[in-house]
């Protein structure tokens, strides 16, 4: 991919076509037997992969995605994650925080420390077999913590209002945990890509991190103020003008872009915009319609078919690893949901509700996925072990529906638009 005669337009929107109509044909054969339809997407980024268009057919899967046109599916991926962090930004609101403050910041906290603590432990066994060469135990261990703690707050979002959960006291506390949940482990992560990139010879570890204190601090104050102004003069009484549009279009993108020139990660920048701006329904709701539809159906799926390209499920080969892979996945499942479940009981919810919650929160989901290519593109984590956090993510997500039924039976009663965008 030297220059442009590399670039070959056709081949791009084959690949495109093919992956959209298996990740939708896939996300609605799961979404018929109660999966969300990420869930559906992720395999279906799988089924086109080495894990299994590469083994049943190399030649097709060689002429489908060769290795030369895979940076610009990439390209087209990592936009689409841009906006989407956005969206997961967007949807924290900070009244969901305030009306279970105590539920949430105890409950979240131990669904962070306890996974954290529980991979950290379990990084010792797997980092001599699976961590990339030269990377130190200290990051790759963060690494390991950080990936199980994670929880994916937009399809969690989505499975309570399929649910008709979203206005109940579970449904308040799970958005709530999940929020804070979501800040604290991006914000984890954020100091172990700074320290990644810090250690390197082209890298200030303190030009990063001050940098990236100065620049937070500066969007939470005048940024937020910026943004204000700027949605009431080009969107006077809750309308959502083209140039209104392009106002926050363009914040994400230059957001993004200091982050990533920070050295943090683009993806920071574009969450910290949606965190940051105006909480007006029509403003919400306006951007989430005009993004969502683009977000679900064309962008994402490119991102889960080109983490399915990254995917190997041959690499987990033999007894030992998938023990290995077994084990990544109890520990993620006990840490996660164990421990959400006990601070919750302990905050007063009966064993019944304690449950559901953990069950919910054990939800990984995209954001697993995010993270885990965050840390194959750093180098924190081997192919293998990547495949096997993939395989840890799925398992997760899939398990949560069905347990949360039998935990807490609800007749559904969702909008069509959250039940399509799930």
């Amino acid at each position: 991919m030297s220059g442009p005669e590399s670039f070959n337009l056709p081949l791009l929107l084959v690949q495109i076509v093919v992956i959209v109509v298996v990740a939708r044909l896939a996300g609605l054969a799961l979404a018929a037997v109660g999966q969300p339809r990420v869930i559906g997407e992720v395999v279906a980024g799988l089924v086109l992969g080495p894990s299994v268009l590469g083994a049943v057919a190399p030649a097709a899967s060689a002429a489908l995605f060769p290795p030369a046109s895979l940076g610009f599916l990439s390209a087209l991926s990592q936009i689409g994650l841009l906006f989407f962090m956005f969206l997961v930004g967007l949807e924290i609101d900070p009244a969901h925080l305030r009306e279970r403050a105590r539920i949430a910041i105890v409950t979240s906290n131990a669904s962070i420390i306890a996974p954290f603590l529980l991979g950290a432990t379990l990084a010792v066994l797997l980092y001599h077999r699976l961590a990339p060469a030269g990377v130190e135990f200290a990051g790759f261990a963060m690494f390991v913590g950080a990936a199980m703690s994670v929880t994916a707050f937009p399809v969690l979002a989505r499975i309570l209002a399929e649910r008709g959960l979203t206005r109940t006291r579970l449904g308040t506390i799970a958005i709530a945990c999940a929020a804070v949940n979501d800040i604290t482990a991006w914000c984890i992560l954020a100091v172990i890509v700074v320290l990644v990139r810090g250690s390197r010879p082209d890298a200030s570890l303190w030009l990063t991190a001050g940098g990236a204190i100065i620049y937070v601090g500066l969007m939470l104050t005048i940024g937020r103020r910026t943004l204000r102004i700027l949605t009431d003069r080009y969107g006077p009484k809750g309308s959502l003008s083209p140039d209104l549009i392009a106002v926050v279009l363009v914040a994400v993108l230059v957001s993004s872009w200091i982050t990533e020139r920070l050295g943090i990660h683009a993806l920071f920048g574009a969450f910290l915009i949606g965190s940051i701006m105006p909480r007006t329904d029509a403003l919400v709701q306006g951007l989430r319609g005009r993004l969502e539809d683009v977000m679900v159906v064309l962008l994402l799926p490119l991102f889960f078919a080109f983490t399915g390209l990254r995917t190997t499920i041959g690499l987990i080969e033999g007894r030992e690893l998938w023990m290995m892979c077994g084990l990544v996945t109890l520990v993620a499942i006990v840490g996660k949901l164990g421990g959400t479940a006990i601070a919750a009981r302990v905050t007063g919810l009966e064993w019944r509700e304690a449950l559901a919650l953990g069950t919910l929160m054990n939800t990984r989901g995209l954001m697993e996925l995010v993270i885990l290519n965050v840390g194959l593109d750093v180098g924190m984590i081997s192919p293998t072990l990547f495949a096997m956090m993939v395989v840890m993510a799925i398992t997760t997500t899939a398990m949560t529906t069905p347990v949360l039924a039998w935990l807490h039976p609800v007749v559904p009663t969702a909008s069509p638009l959250l039940r399509r965008a799930s």
